[in-house]
This record gives C-alpha cells, sequence and structure tokens, in this order.
C-alpha cells in the first residue's frame, strides 16, 4: 500500500517526491503528460496508470500549474467520486483564491479532505527540502499531512481553516516579488542616467538597506541584464499578477501598482520576453546600452 501519491512531476513535483523516496515512504506518481519516469522508478517510485488509481493513496500531493490543470485533473474529471473517504489531497499549486473555494468545496462534497499549501521555494530549495510551507485547512488535516511536510520543506506556516488563505498568501508574495522587481528597475535605470555603477548600487543596498534573496537575487539580474535561463518566466508572472488584481477584486481593494505592472507585463511579453525571467519587467525602464566590450591592444 503506497502511502503518498505525488500528482505532477514538473520542475517541482519531481524532487519533492524524491524527497518522500528518500524519508523511506511508499510513494505513486502520475503526471498529466507523457514524461520520463526513469529516475522517479529507478528511486522506488511506483507509476499510477490513471490519476484516480493514485488517488487511492491515503495522501496525495499535487504540483499542477495552475487553475485549468487542477480544475480539469480533480474537479471537471469525476474522479473525486473514484477515490475513498477519508483520503487528503493537498494541493501544492498556486491557484486563485476562487479556485481554492471551488475545490474545497467539491472535496467535501465527496468526504475527500483538501488542504492548500503553495510552497516559496524554487526547485534548489525544493530539492533541498527546504521549502516554506503555506498551508491552509482544517487543523486535523493539516496535522495527518505534517510529517510529510517535515520532509520537504524547513517551515509550515498555518495561516487559517480556510484553503484560499494560504493561496491569498502565496499570491501576495508574488505579487511584493514583482513590485520590487519594478522598483528595482526604477532605481537602476535612475542610476545609469547618473552614470552610477549599476552593480555596485545592487551590492550597496542589498549589502545595507535591503538585504535577502528578493533584492540580491533580481537585483544583480536587472543590473547584469541576465533574464536566461529563466527560473519564473514574464508568462507565469502576469498570471501571478492577475491572480492578485482578480483576489482584490472580489474584496473590493484596490491595487495601484498592480494595475500599474499589469500594463508592464502585457508590454514585455508582446514584445516577446514572456519565455525570460520575469526580472526583465525591468527592461521598460529607459537603460543605456550594454557597454561595448574594449578593443585589446
Amino acid at each position: 500500500m503506497h502511502d503518498i501519491a505525488v500528482i505532477g512531476l514538473g520542475a517541482m513535483g519531481r524532487p519533492i517526491a524524491l524527497n518522500l523516496i528518500s524519508a523511506g515512504h511508499e510513494v505513486v506518481v502520475w503526471n498529466r503528460t507523457e514524461s520520463s519516469y526513469d529516475e522517479l522508478l529507478a528511486a522506488g517510485a511506483h507509476r499510477a496508470t490513471s490519476v484516480a488509481q493514485a488517488m487511492h493513496a491515503p495522501v496525495v500531493f499535487s504540483m499542477l500549474s495552475d487553475d485549468r490543470a487542477v480544475a480539469e485533473t480533480f474537479l471537471d474529471s469525476g474522479v473525486l467520486t473514484q477515490i475513498p473517504a477519508g483520503t487528503v489531497h493537498v494541493n501544492l499549486a498556486t491557484v486563485s483564491t476562487e479556485l481554492a473555494r471551488r475545490a474545497a468545496a467539491a472535496h467535501a462534497e465527496h468526504g475527500v479532505g483538501y488542504v492548500a499549501a503553495p510552497v516559496f521555494g524554487r526547485v534548489p530549495v525544493a530539492e533541498a527540502g527546504a521549502l516554506n510551507i503555506l498551508a491552509a485547512g482544517e487543523e486535523a488535516l493539516i496535522d495527518r499531512v505534517q510529517p510529510y511536510f517535515d520532509v520537504i520543506g524547513a517551515r509550515t506556516w498555518r495561516l487559517g481553516e480556510r484553503p484560499e488563505q494560504a493561496n491569498v498568501v502565496k499570491i501576495l508574495g508574488n505579487y511584493l516579488i514583482a513590485c520590487a522587481i519594478q522598483s528595482l528597475g526604477e532605481a537602476v535605470s535612475l542610476a545609469d542616467a547618473f552614470d552610477v555603477d549599476s552593480e555596485g548600487l545592487v551590492e550597496l543596498l542589498t549589502s545595507t538597506l535591503f538585504p535577502g534573496a528578493v533584492y540580491t537575487g533580481y537585483g544583480s539580474a536587472i543590473a547584469e541584464r541576465r533574464y536566461q535561463p529563466a527560473g519564473f518566466t514574464t508568462v507565469l508572472g502576469r498570471k501571478d499578477l492577475h491572480l492578485a488584481l482578480d483576489a482584490a477584486a472580489d474584496r473590493h481593494v484596490r491595487l495601484p501598482i498592480g494595475e500599474l505592472l499589469r500594463e508592464v507585463f502585457d508590454q514585455t511579453i508582446a514584445d516577446g520576453h514572456g519565455p525570460d525571467d520575469w526580472a526583465v519587467i525591468a527592461e521598460r525602464q529607459p537603460r543605456r546600452p550594454p557597454a561595448a566590450p574594449q578593443p585589446r591592444g
């Protein structure tokens, strides 16, 4: 009997599954599209032939790309009618607050537990088992899955009884990163206009006023105009920005900076930068062209 399933074996789902296997759990895996299972199977995972079969595990983690993927896989497929009551589904994806409410209701209707648990941390953090897990749902359900959270994460933040509470916190985290990227782009643009070295500026600011991964990592990328390989694409950034704007509209809260960023993201993608790291939105600010290499001699 498998004690946990992992559904969605993309960049984040794969290391999560591998860490659970390494911790000694019997893991069954399933992916929406055909992809290589070789690494996971070699590590000891078992491949399910369908999502319904995977969800016969008592605990199910899923890491899918967006609202549509979650709805198609779990809510519109009829799969919830095929799995045992008492199963707990932990949705690790970044989804809208509306989808979170819909998913919680659909799972409850079929006697299936539902916990929202989006994460902070990119692939290397997932590989290290050091994610920050934003969990919301019934306290007893979170208690039940906490041993698995302890394998994949450094800390679990319990944010409330309603799943959408975890999703809005994740959305806000990504919203604030987008705001930081925009402000960094503006600062670097103005520094350029005064012939201040961009890389030196970023080092100064992140060593004094703004320490931390967001300003350091994105500030360096902006100063160096380094947008590939993309850790998080502009297309995904726009998706998460829209999640924040939709959540704000639902509660009649204004996000003026978000409205500005909507235009910035739309134009950046129209300019062909959708696959680039979302730090590329900084290029909407006037920038001096990179200095030409000096001839040797």
